[in-house]
This record gives C-alpha cells, sequence and structure tokens, in this order.
C-alpha cells in the first residue's frame, strides 16, 4: 500500500486534539493560524496519503478557519499549490481584497507563498485535499500562479477528471504498491496542469507529454462511463476524442499500466461482470444475460474472455460464489 498516516480525533482527550490536528496541518500544508469555534470539542477524520512529491489528504472536520500571514510565510515556505476538492459543505477562500464562495464539487485553490484566509462556513465539510510542489508542476509558478483564487468546477471537463482520479486513488490507496507513488504523482502533477492551463486558456505552456498524458486519462474515464455499451470499440473510442486509432494506442500507453486500449475496455467489462455475479441479488439473472448487460455482444465471447481473466467460467464461478455465501451465512 501506499505511505499512509491516519488521525482521528476521537483516539485522543478532547483537551489535545485541536492543537495536534493543527500541528500535524502545518507539517502536511504550511505553517498556519488556525481557530474554531468548535475548539474545545473538536472532532476530524484525516488520512494523509503520500505519492512521493505530492500529498493527497481525505479528510472530515468540523467548521475552522485556516490563516496563512506574511509572518509564518516568511518563517517557511515549502512553496506548494494546494487544491480543495469539497466533497460536502461550503467554504471561501480570500486573497487580498477577493473573496470566493466555493461549494460541493467546487476546487479551491491557495498558494503557500501567499497570505490567505479559507474558512469552512458553519457546517462540517469532507474535502480532499492536494499539496503539490511549484517545482514539479510541469507549469511555471508564474503562469500557475494566475489561476489561484478563481472558481474552478469539477463537475465537468479537466475538472471532473481530477476529481474522478483524486477519489479513486484515496478509495484504493491500499491497492497500490509504494514504487507506484511517483508515478501517480507524475499523472497528478499533469492533470492540475492540465486543469490549470485550461482555466488560462494557455495549453500552448504546457509540454507535449502532458497533453497526452492529459488526453489519455480522459480516455480511461470514457471506456470507464461507457463500457457496457455494446457498440463500444477501439474505433469509437477515438471517435469520440477526434484523434485517430493510432494516435489513441500511443497516447494510451503512457497510463494504460502496459494495456492495450481493447484490453482495458475489456477488463472494465468482465470486472463488472464478475461483481454481478456474485452478487445475490442477480443469481436468477442468466448469465449471458449478464455478459450483455456489461457490453458483451456474444455469449461465448463472453465466456471465454471471463476463463481467460479468472481461471473459470461465468457459472462455475457464480457457483463458487454463491457456496462461499452459504459457508459465511452456516459459520455466522
Amino acid at each position: 500500500m501506499l505511505p499512509e498516516r491516519t488521525f482521528r480525533s476521537a483516539e485522543l482527550a478532547p483537551a489535545d486534539r485541536f492543537e495536534s490536528w493543527r500541528a500535524l496541518m502545518s507539517e502536511t500544508h504550511a505553517p498556519m493560524e488556525m481557530r474554531s469555534e468548535h475548539a474545545a470539542d473538536f472532532w476530524v477524520n484525516q488520512r494523509v496519503i503520500s505519492l512521493g512529491g505530492i500529498t493527497v489528504y481525505p479528510m472530515e472536520c468540523r467548521p475552522l478557519t485556516f490563516q496563512r500571514t506574511p509572518k509564518l510565510i516568511a518563517r517557511s515556505d515549502p512553496e506548494a499549490f494546494h487544491l480543495s476538492l469539497i466533497k460536502r459543505g461550503a467554504g471561501a477562500v480570500t486573497l487580498g481584497k477577493d473573496t470566493v464562495v466555493h461549494g460541493v464539487f467546487d476546487i479551491h485553490t491557495s498558494d503557500t507563498s501567499r497570505p490567505f484566509e479559507i474558512s469552512s462556513g458553519p457546517h462540517s465539510v469532507e474535502i480532499i485535499g492536494v499539496e503539490v510542489p511549484k517545482a514539479l508542476l510541469p507549469l511555471s509558478p508564474h503562469t500557475a500562479g494566475r489561476v489561484i483564487g478563481k472558481r474552478i468546477s469539477a463537475r465537468e471537463g479537466m475538472g471532473a477528471l481530477l476529481a474522478t482520479f483524486l477519489n479513486q486513488v484515496t478509495k484504493d490507496s491500499r491497492s497500490y504498491r509504494p514504487a507506484e507513488g511517483p508515478r501517480l504523482s507524475g499523472v497528478l502533477a499533469d492533470l492540475v496542469a492540465s486543469l490549470f492551463a485550461g482555466v488560462l486558456e494557455a495549453d500552448r505552456s504546457l509540454t507535449p507529454e502532458t497533453h497526452r498524458r492529459a488526453l489519455a486519462l480522459r480516455v480511461m474515464a470514457f471506456i470507464r462511463d461507457n463500457a457496457d455499451d455494446p457498440l463500444l470499440d477501439v474505433p469509437a473510442i477515438a471517435a469520440a476524442h477526434h484523434i485517430s486509432v493510432s494516435y489513441l494506442h500511443r497516447v494510451f500507453q503512457q497510463v494504460g499500466d502496459g494495456a492495450t486500449v481493447a484490453a482495458f475496455l475489456q477488463g472494465q467489462r468482465l470486472a463488472r461482470a464478475r461483481q454481478d455475479l456474485a452478487d445475490p441479488l442477480h443469481q436468477e439473472v442468466p448469465v449471458h444475460v449478464i455478459g450483455a448487460r456489461r457490453g458483451f455482444r456474444h455469449a461465448s465471447a463472453f465466456s471465454r474472455a471471463f476463463r481467460e481473466a479468472y481461471g473459470l467460467p461465468p457459472a462455475a464461478f457464480r457457483g463458487q460464489a454463491r457456496a462461499q455465501d452459504l459457508a459465511g451465512a452456516d459459520a455466522s
């Protein structure tokens, strides 16, 4: 699994919770002043996941305010950009005289080199925070800095793609090997750079490699969203992104874990069919119907692909899963 630390305020005495967490946040982000009307009975649950150079931390907590002052900046500056994907609640970021209010599925940003105040509002919040060292971003700090403070939506475009990536990494952090952290860090840096460049309409400032990696990630997200469509194939995927099939294969190699586009598509379909076959709620659904629902146009092709992937045909897998469920029920 990726290197990870967990902080749960409930594990500490109430009098120690807020100060202990303030110390963790100052280490994770940058030294900050923090205050909350709920400091005496504060609660927070946070995981800090290291991807190598970039840190990601899913967090939920009671209302509070962060403040980065000129004095603190002079004392210590890690020179990083911060992003927060808001999953629940709301907040406001004040930079100088400008205040921008953010809600659910917005992304707010700050810069450790600039004074700011971030207030989470009157209600508890849930976010995924990201700390990106400026040196790792394939975009000049001056150009990227022009994005800070702007309202960014995570409902569409690159914002939605970044949100999907963050949700996936934080949900499945235990499934990644430590050696994969630097590669995930590189992908995340490219996504942030593409998001910033899109906000500024400054795509020419990105490297060709960053463009290709961002495109490959968009393709992967598209496949996940449309894998059940039996008409979806490699030419259709290329056409949906207005590129040639040969170019699609080239860009996909950068983030496809060695798999081809076709193999990634089939893997998505098989994983979903496998989940359906193991689900007791679907036990009366014929195997060939499950295959068809998950994008396989021919029952024989579904059976053959499933056997190659999992070592036994779909019906046998379903029977095995059913027997395990019954054995578990008897044991309890």
